[in-house]
């Protein structure tokens, strides 16, 4: 029985070593984005350039 309460005691603190983790990971920002990593390989990286020409029309060239 006294075996009982001691792995009681253990399984609380190693909960509360994953409670104390998941809050300080929260708390560092770890879990702000987790959508836009998962999809940035479908993104086009267009660089665009805006040039001025001389009768003051804008033009925007995609590469």
């Amino acid at each position: 029985m006294s075996a009982l309460f001691v792995l009681i005691g253990i399984s609380i603190l190693v909960a509360g070593g994953f409670l104390a983790a998941f809050l300080w990971s929260v708390s560092k920002g770890q879990y702000d984005d987790d959508y836009t990593p998962s999809v940035r390989i479908l993104f086009d990286d267009e660089l665009k350039k805006t040039t001025t020409v001389s009768n003051s029309k804008t033009i925007t060239q995609t590469k």
